[in-house]
């Protein structure tokens, strides 16, 4: 095989980055410019090349897929001069789990297994915005037993602490900080391991269902959520002496990977992103859900949308949430976790071992599913990394017609060439690391 013809096996089509002589001035701008709806002469004044260079002056390089700071299925194109990136062209879908289409084919009671393996690292925030899309078209949404909605909160935020964490270990790790690999990933293990004990697994838990959750939280739960809040602070003050002081830590974060707050709304990014440039935007606190406007809390924001800020407003997201977690075990009420509607709910487990229309009801329920009102309906949330919404037409069946996950990640990720135009290929990495992808909801 010549290599031309491996070049061409290889060829990403529309999505490859091509050289500067086999493209015109306007389209160079447009991969600028285009999509912040700016004009030829605004995005000609973006950053800080005054004058294109000659291409035999630059190089067009491949950053991963295998690269292990671009998960294995990330791949970056970079044009660089010297050290200087010009242009970044993120290529994706070397991951193609196909799992909209997969979940058409699940009935809405199998769709949980589906979508909380998307964002892997925040699957009980997949799980709730999916079952929270699914009560609205059932039209039961403000039936949901009181218990069941301080559950979901409780699990939610303990969820965002340990993705955040996860974050501050990856982070570390990607910039050279090896010690916070290990601390971050220490303290993720124990919320993981009271999730282990509530749902009965570490992770992609199919445990917020529509109508309520699989189960009951376990004896003991309380005293296991309040160890992990009395843990926590002293480690997260530890943190901010290995990392928020430290002088290299701060030179390889401040100033690196900036993005405004106009880009970042034109680019529809959200959470941490978003929030670095100063726009305090959280649908806990702007369009509130489950029982958040119940409870306080500060939407952390930063001012010069670097890649400092966005580590600083994950770590302080976590304070946040201890802060959350603590009125929730105030308020966690008495009572069922989950409906009781016989079209929704399967019987209790006792029940199938009494009665014969118990187990034909748990055999159809768990075969057939139950089916669902014609119609459509959006739902989002606030995920770890920003707004995550499940979009969902039903055709009167037990299965949905149409499912589409409006992904952060995936959304957050065409920031890159923003952030990465005019910087260092050395910052590449800790840029990347900044905006905390999941690649399993970016190639959903």
């Amino acid at each position: 095989m010549t290599a031309v013809e491996n070049v061409r096996q290889t060829n990403e089509g529309a999505q490859e980055m091509r050289s500067r002589s086999e493209i015109g001035a306007r389209e160079l701008l447009r991969e600028v410019g285009a999509v912040l709806r700016m004009s030829e002469a605004e995005a000609a004044n973006l950053g800080q090349i005054p004058v294109d260079p000659d291409e035999d002056q630059t190089m067009i390089i491949n950053m991963g897929p295998q690269h292990p700071s671009t998960h294995g299925v990330l791949r970056l194109m970079l044009e660089l001069q010297g050290e200087t990136v010009l242009r970044c062209k993120p290529i994706i879908g070397y991951l193609h789990t196909g799992m909209e289409k997969t979940g058409e084919e699940l009935t809405f009671l199998q769709g949980g297994t589906n979508v909380t393996r998307m964002d892997y690292l925040s699957p009980l925030n997949n799980e709730l915005v999916f079952s929270m899309a699914v009560e609205k078209l059932l039209g039961i949404e403000n039936d949901i037993p009181e218990r069941a909605v301080w559950m979901r909160m409780l699990l939610s935020e303990l969820n965002r602490m340990s993705s955040h964490l996860l974050f501050l270990a990856t982070n570390g790790m990607d910039i050279g900080a090896v010690s916070m690999m290990l601390y971050g990933w220490r303290e993720r293990e124990e919320v993981l391991r009271f999730f282990q004990k509530v749902t009965g697994l570490r992770m992609n838990h199919n445990f917020i269902r529509p109508g309520g959750l699989a189960a009951d939280l376990p004896a003991g739960w309380r005293d296991d959520v309040l160890s992990i809040l009395e843990m926590l602070p002293p480690r997260l003050a530890e943190y901010d002496i290995l990392m928020t002081d430290q002088p290299i830590w701060r030179e390889r974060l401040q100033g690196v990977g900036v993005i405004t707050a106009d880009e970042a709304l034109a680019l529809g990014t959200s959470g941490p992103i978003l929030r670095s440039t100063g726009v305090a935007w959280d649908l806990r606190r702007d369009q509130p859900y489950l029982r958040y406007d119940e409870v306080e809390f500060d939407v952390i924001v930063g001012t010069y949308g670097d890649a400092f800020d966005r580590y600083a407003i994950r770590l302080n997201e976590i304070r946040e949430s201890i802060r959350i977690v603590y009125q929730i075990l105030d308020h966690m009420p008495l009572g069922d976790y989950r409906i009781q509607n016989k079209k929704v709910t399967p019987p209790p487990r006792a029940r199938i071992d009494e009665s014969m229309e118990a187990l034909i009801h748990h055999f159809k329920i768990f075969t057939e599913g139950f089916k669902v009102p014609e119609g459509e309906v959006y739902v989002g949330i606030e995920s770890p990394r920003g707004e995550i919404g499940c979009y969902i037409v039903s055709d009167g069946g037990p299965k949905p017609y149409r499912i589409h996950m409006r992904a952060p990640s995936f959304v957050n990720i065409q920031a890159l060439p923003h952030m990465m135009r005019g910087g260092l290929v050395a910052d590449a990495v800790a840029v990347i690391s900044s905006v905390d992808p999941v690649l399993g909801e970016v190639d959903r």
